[in-house]
């Protein structure tokens, strides 16, 4: 008999007039957050008596982007387990595996982000930001070595808890790298926050690499220690504006490397700028933090640290461990054929119903078994 659905007994909760529809090993505590792609709660897992954040997620087959969002960072999530990334304890879904219109994903709890940890009152010495530093970048030596890149790490995506753990989330615009050369992963300037952007993304470059995180995190530390966005642009002229009223123009080697002749054109239409002195700049952050922010903030990704070298940097020497900070081989690419073929909402709703089954052991081997017999 085919499995048609996961075929849950489920209870009803209302948060700010959402219905949220859980198995009844869930008690749901109080919302969280509300964002663009779904509602989070507190919630008790009272099987394992352990507090989690389920998060609602409404509207995945409106648009195929978001369906393959969703599904992309899902995947990714279960490859990548690591201390510093949020990690997925369960997925599920009520109804039909053909008709589903919503997904509950549910995730470790975490307290805040560190976005309103920032604006917060908070106070955060040197040792802080060594310490949530070291973390991002323990983090992201593992992404990296999977050949993921990031693309969309800002404050509002490092949760943290009050004990200064750090994990970092959404990797719903990540990128997984093919090992093909034909292939290039097309990238658009929107692949993240417009102020952690890096130049090559502001600057519409059709290939990018490991760099532009690099730059993301150079930006997020200096507003650790400032507690006010670096490049806080209007608009993407603005953006570039301000990251060359801070490192200077760029030299014609590194306009040279600027595809899009109008962006260079843009570029070389304004005044010559000189770098200004970081130390002046950054007076409140000590000498190896200004160093390690100054090489990861560079015009041209191929001069800006690797992940391996920050972490390696004397700023972070307390907390460097290499025997504690693991890497991975590159992630198998046969789940992330769904990015670089056409594929349809049906199909995409049946491989994050898959994903789903993961979680439901012995529902997933009646699946199996269902399927094979039909072939």
């Amino acid at each position: 008999m085919p499995v048609d659905s996961l075929d849950l007994e489920t209870c009803s909760f209302s948060v700010q007039g959402s219905t949220f529809e859980v198995p009844k090993r869930y008690q749901i505590d109080e919302p969280m957050s509300h964002g663009a792609y779904g509602i989070v709660v507190s919630a008790e897992d009272q099987e394992i008596e352990e507090k989690v954040a389920l998060k609602k997620i409404e509207g995945v087959f409106e648009h195929i982007t978001i369906a393959k969002r969703t599904l992309r960072e899902l995947r990714i999530l279960r490859h990548l387990q690591h201390e510093n990334l949020m990690q997925v304890k369960n997925i599920f879904m009520v109804g039909s595996r053909y008709a589903f219109q919503e997904l509950y994903v549910v995730s470790e709890l975490m307290e805040t982000d560190l976005a309103s940890t920032l604006r917060s009152s908070q106070m955060l010495t040197d040792d802080h930001c060594q310490f949530f530093l070291y973390q991002i970048l323990r983090g992201m030596k593992y992404v990296h070595s999977a050949q993921v890149i990031h693309r969309d790490l800002k404050p509002r995506n490092l949760l943290v808890n009050s004990n200064c753990d750090l994990k970092i989330c959404d990797f719903g615009l990540a990128r997984v790298r093919f090992s093909d050369k034909e292939w290039v992963c097309p990238m658009t300037e929107y692949v993240c926050t417009r102020w952690y952007r890096a130049p090559e993304v502001l600057c519409s470059w059709t290939d990018y690499s490991c760099a532009i995180d690099i730059w993301s995190i150079g930006c997020i530390l200096a507003e650790m220690s400032t507690r006010r966005p670096l490049f806080p642009g209007q608009s993407t002229q603005n953006q570039l504006d301000m990251i060359i009223d801070l490192l200077g123009s760029p030299d014609s080697q590194e306009l040279m490397k600027i595809p899009n002749e109008k962006c260079r054109k843009f570029i070389k239409s304004l005044p010559v700028h000189a770098t200004k002195s970081f130390p002046e700049v950054f007076k409140s952050m000590p000498e190896p933090a200004v160093d390690i922010l100054r090489k990861m903030l560079r015009w041209d990704p191929l001069s800006r640290l690797s992940v391996e070298e920050a972490i390696a940097h004397p700023y972070l020497d307390k907390l460097h461990c290499p025997e504690d900070e693991p890497t991975r081989e590159p992630l198998d690419t046969t789940d992330f054929e769904f990015e670089r073929r056409k594929i349809t909402l049906p199909a995409l709703r049946e491989e994050i119903f898959r994903e789903a089954l993961e979680h439901f052991p012995e529902v997933k081997e009646r699946f199996d078994q269902a399927r094979a017999r039909c072939q």
